[in-house]
């Protein structure tokens, strides 16, 4: 079995224990360093960041392999991957880029196929002058989606 096998099936076995923690990416370098980025359907806690690095690094052999480890949960500003990180954010804003154009709205919906926002815009009135404040909604596919961000207000 190889390094990067070990550390799969350590990472899988930890992770079975922590049904709302979920693998978001994981990197192991050449040399050995080992990246565990996570998230989870309520956040990531400082204790889950333990349990699974504790859950690794008790079943590996330094001896063997020299390696550093770091486990982390995806920062604020992260662009989202995964169809279950849309779906634990809905009701937060999103900025999305897409293939062409970017939108801000409210993610009021996310499903396996794609994800609804809803913003406010500006527009010319249908009768006379000036301009009128309308809600507008989009259904987007994650096909069309190149990046989304969870943004905060203030």
């Amino acid at each position: 079995m190889t390094f990067k096998e070990q550390v799969t099936q350590q990472l899988n076995d930890a992770l079975s224990l922590k049904e709302s923690v979920f693998l978001i990416d994981l990197t192991i370098s050449d040399t050995y360093k080992i990246i565990v980025t996570l998230d989870g359907d309520n956040g990531v806690n400082l204790q889950d960041c333990i349990d699974i690095s504790r859950a690794i690094e008790n079943n590996l052999d330094r001896e063997e392999h020299d390696y550093a480890l770091e486990v982390a949960s995806v920062g604020v500003g992260s662009p989202l991957k995964m169809v279950r990180q849309y779906k634990k954010n809905i009701g937060r804003l999103l900025i999305v880029k897409l293939q062409e154009g970017k939108i801000e709205g409210d993610l009021i919906d996310a499903n396996d196929e794609f994800i609804t926002l809803s913003w406010t815009a500006r527009e010319p009135k249908k009768l006379g002058k000036g301009k009128e404040t309308v809600q507008k909604t989009q259904q987007i596919p994650y096909s069309e989606i190149k990046e989304a961000v969870v943004t905060i207000k203030f």
